[in-house]
């Protein structure tokens, strides 16, 4: 099953990643062939503060990823309304916050960002500060779209993601086509562009919040004095990922500034926003692994950690394979996208997207193994490969290269970087295991007591009534063999049983999707635990019985009498999937 649901959570998750990227995407093409090179310039030292912005989104989204899936995973439900609570008041936060300082420093921070001093003479001062004043009143929404993303992937809506990236570039497209034929509006216009279309996404999405069986609630009631601290700290290495990842493009375009000067520069705003999209690949798989690896490692399922490292690094091989070799091939259609009329940007531009290209396989595996080592409590080695990933190994092979082969040594840094990144991941994991092995359980970097030993745990997939009856047959074995009196052993195999039967002969008819239900028994310290998830429609069977317990005695006999014979009953709808835990 976990490939299955990280292939439906992976396509929504790279469009949804999207909703950063397009509107840039987007802006910078209008830009380059309606404003010109100045203009791209511009746009290109503004990157910086948009990448700052990102950065928080980015915090906040990932600490929810994070935090909700250890408390969704350990049937949590006021911990998990207190982390939706948490980040929507951080995000109401920081966007007042940001807003403020913009809008009150406006002209330094343009400044800052190597726009230089106003005056006649400067070209590029004016449209920056335009720029930035127009995307700046898109704020709220452009952290709030981050960030409601992973509730709204937990809650298996993924075709409202799709729907409000959709709406999100259609409206954008409008509002910067508008802008440049109508309006008029200049760099101010295209920012804000981009800020009504990210109002657009949100409106779309912020609906599931207001609907009745929503699975998020916002109660402050159930704050607790560890909830903010848990959701910083779960977020923290995203900051360091995106304080390098905006030192990276300022250290950059002061390397370029030096070696080609604007025309390098806007020909690396081309390469960064053309990057940002092809990144979107590799970022979505790492969000899936993020999220899976938060929740498998909160319930302490060692074979689905495993089974996730291989999935998740063969989509991240096919994926950026594909992407790799789509931007070689069509390196000088893409640039022309930006560039058509400026022939020495659009050359430069197209030789620099063909060599960043070559960085997406090693920079997609680095990614995804960064945040899969966040989900299993390893954040040390997250910080360490954003730190080298994203500025220590690209600008120091950028330093180095450029002073011999020019702004191609720009250009080479990002396989240079990625490629040294992930050598000294590789190492650090071969060091832990004790040997050289490249072998998916490898670098899944599990300690050998984590988990509970395959000896004390069955799994079994359940695809029709037979294996139902034998998986039922298995675990009443199973319990024999752990010591189980018999009497004890059949409740247990009766218990399995009626519920995955049930599963099969109602869940399986409602729609023509294929269906597979998930069995997992595991008995530790005198514990016996129940786990079995399925993928058809949402159906509680704690809430069913309590809604019919005025019914006929003899009606719904078997919920009735799985639910008698048990300590405890958990149910949660995550990620599209019905799961029910059964202490007995």
């Amino acid at each position: 099953m976990i490939k299955k649901v990280f292939r439906q959570m992976l396509v929504s998750q790279i469009v949804s990643v999207m909703t950063v990227t397009l509107c840039l995407l987007i802006d910078s093409i209008m830009i380059g062939r309606f404003l010109g090179v100045d203009a791209m310039s511009a746009y290109g030292l503004s990157t910086p503060l948009l990448l700052m912005f990102a950065a928080f989104g980015a915090f906040i989204s990932t600490g929810v990823q994070v935090m909700c899936g250890k408390t969704m995973g350990a049937g949590d439900r006021d911990a998990t309304d207190a982390c939706f609570t948490a980040s929507a008041l951080l995000v109401a936060g920081v966007s007042l916050a940001g807003l403020s300082v913009i809008f009150g420093f406006l002209s330094p921070i343009t400044t800052m960002l190597g726009a230089g001093r106003p005056g006649p003479g400067n070209a590029v001062f004016g449209p920056t500060r335009e720029y930035v004043k127009g995307f700046i009143i898109g704020a709220p929404a452009f952290l709030a779209a981050q960030v409601m993303v992973p509730y709204m992937q937990l809650s298996g809506n993924r075709t409202r993601l799709v729907a409000a990236v959709a709406a999100m570039i259609v409206a954008d497209v409008s509002f910067d086509l508008l802008n440049v034929f109508v309006f008029r509006g200049g760099m101010f216009g295209m920012g804000l562009a981009s800020s009504l279309s990210y109002y657009v996404a949100l409106a779309i999405g912020m609906l599931y919040f207001f609907k009745r069986d929503c699975m998020f609630r916002f109660r402050p009631r159930t704050l607790r004095k560890t909830t903010f601290g848990n959701l910083l700290r779960y977020g923290m290495p995203v900051v360091v990922n995106q304080v390098c990842v905006v030192l990276q493009a300022y250290l950059l375009n002061q390397i370029l500034l030096n070696v080609s000067g604007n025309l390098g520069v806007a020909a690396y705003s081309v390469i960064s926003t053309m990057g940002n999209t092809c990144y979107c690949f590799g970022t979505g798989v790492a969000a899936v692994a993020l999220m899976l690896s938060s929740i498998f490692y909160a319930e302490e399922d060692r074979s689905s950690l495993r089974e996730l490292v291989r999935v998740m690094t063969r989509y991240d091989v096919i994926l950026a394979l594909c992407v790799t070799v789509l931007v070689v091939i069509g390196g000088g259609a893409l640039s022309g996208l930006f560039l058509g009329s400026k022939p020495a940007a659009r050359e430069l531009t197209a030789r620099g997207l063909r060599l960043f290209a070559l960085c997406l396989v090693p920079s997609a595996l680095n990614s995804t193994l960064k945040n899969y080592y966040q989900g299993i409590n390893r954040s040390g080695l997250t910080q360490l490969t954003s730190l080298l990933q994203n500025l220590v190994m690209s600008v120091l092979s950028a330093f180095v290269l450029s002073r011999f082969i020019g702004v191609n040594g720009v250009w080479l840094s990002f396989l240079c970087g990625e490629t040294a990144t992930l050598l000294i991941l590789s190492a650090i994991v071969w060091k832990h295991r004790g040997r050289i092995d490249l072998r998916a359980d490898t670098y899944a970097m599990l300690p050998p007591d984590f988990g509970v030993p395959a000896e004390n745990c069955l799994e079994r997939t359940i695809r029709t009534l037979d294996d139902a009856m034998d998986s039922s047959q298995q675990a009443m074995d199973f319990c024999l063999l752990h010591g189980l009196d018999r009497r004890l052993s059949n409740m247990i195999s009766l218990c399995i049983e009626e519920i995955t039967v049930n599963i099969v002969e109602h869940g399986f008819v409602k729609d023509t999707r294929p269906h597979q239900v998930d069995l997992r028994l595991v008995m530790q310290d005198g514990s016996r635990i129940i786990r079995i998830r399925d993928n058809c429609i949402n159906f509680d069977p704690t809430v069913y019985l309590e809604l019919h317990k005025a019914d006929d005695p003899s009606a719904h006999v078997g919920i009735r009498m799985v639910l008698a014979m048990v300590k405890d009953a958990y149910y949660v709808n995550t990620l599209g999937l019905n799961n029910l835990t059964l202490t007995l």
